[in-house]
Formats: C-alpha cells, structure tokens, sequence
C-alpha cells in the first residue's frame, strides 16, 4: 500500500492564508468577490488558489468548516474547564458569548455558503462541538444551575436568534436576556 505524502508546508501556510483572506474579502465585500481578489489578499497567485480550491463553492465551504472546527474547539476547551472543576454555566455562558461574537465577523461568509449552495462535508466538528456543549449542559444540569429541558438544540436555536448586526451592547444586552430562559437562578440585578 503506498504511503501518502504529507503536505509541504509551503502549500499548508498557502492553504490558510488563502481560508484566512477569503473569510476577510467575503465579510468586507460580500458572496460576489472574486476569487482573484482573494488570491492577491492572500498574497497567492490565483492558480494557487484554484489548486487549493477548484471553485468558490469549495473554498466558502472550507471557510465555513473552519469556523465549525473553532467553535469545535472552542466548546472542547470550555468543557475541559468544567471538568477541571469550572462552573458548567459559567463556561456556557462565555462560550454562548464568544461564539456570538465569532458570528459577526462570520455573517457574510455564512450568507455566501448559503447563496452558494456550499456546505462542509465532514460533520466531524460538528459533531465534536454539539457533544461537548451536551456534556456542559449536563455538569450544569447535575449542578442545578441548568433547568432539565434545556437541550443542545436549544443552544443552536438561540445562536440562529443572535443580534449579529448589533453593536457590541446590544449583543451583551441579548446573552444577558436570554441567560435566564437556560438557568434555575433568578436573574441578578443590573442584568
């Protein structure tokens, strides 16, 4: 069986500046930017990118699945935290908090996927990243701060209601009305 080669690491620094530029050009200019446009913002000569990437299709959906790896491991490294003895609802909450703000800057890249028809195809990540929040909610749940009923689609659901479009207050003013609707705690003062 023949052994399959490793990347260089020439075309792997390539690969990511060229995920890193099309998320930038698609947030600032929208699903329509060309892919010329992102090879010269990446730095790479477009044929590059086509050897990376054969259509834009494939690189918003490689775009998209990045982000999906870093919420992956975003909510892995927030239950780690929970189980080295970090409060489940506290760690739910800044992951809640940090995958809002990852959304902003996300938002057109997420609009070009759609308008492209684009998406990842390994569920892998989102798979990793749906069970660690499950085993959060449960420590929170087991710790009677997380009411039973909350599940992980209730997380999805408030991701998808989020006030991307919103100044930063606005965003913090959103986790801090929604907080409650997912806790057995009153809602403290100055919320």
């Amino acid at each position: 069986m023949a052994q399959t080669r490793a990347p260089r690491a020439d075309a792997v620094r390539n690969r990511k500046k060229i995920l890193t530029a099309a998320g930038e050009q698609i947030t600032e200019h929208g699903p329509e930017v060309g892919m010329d446009e992102i090879a010269a913002a990446a730095g790479v000569a477009v044929g590059t990118l086509y050897r990376h990437f054969p259509t834009k299709t494939d690189l918003v959906a490689a775009v998209v699945a990045a982000y999906v790896a870093r919420v992956a491991d975003d909510a892995e490294t927030a239950l780690g935290r929970v189980e080295a003895g970090a409060r489940a609802l506290d760690e739910l909450a800044a992951f809640l908090g940090r995958v809002v703000e990852a959304s902003v800057t996300d938002r057109a890249v997420k609009a070009a996927a759609q308008t492209l028809g684009a998406e990842p195809g390994d569920r892998a990540d989102e798979d990793r990243a749906s069970a660690a929040v499950a085993a959060i909610i449960r420590a929170g749940q087991a710790d009677g701060d997380i009411h039973d009923d909350v599940t992980v689609s209730d997380i999805y659901l408030l991701f998808s209601t989020a006030p991307t479009d919103q100044p930063p207050a606005a965003r913090t003013r959103w986790l801090a009305l929604v907080m409650p609707g997912l806790t057995t705690r009153a809602r403290e003062a100055g919320n």
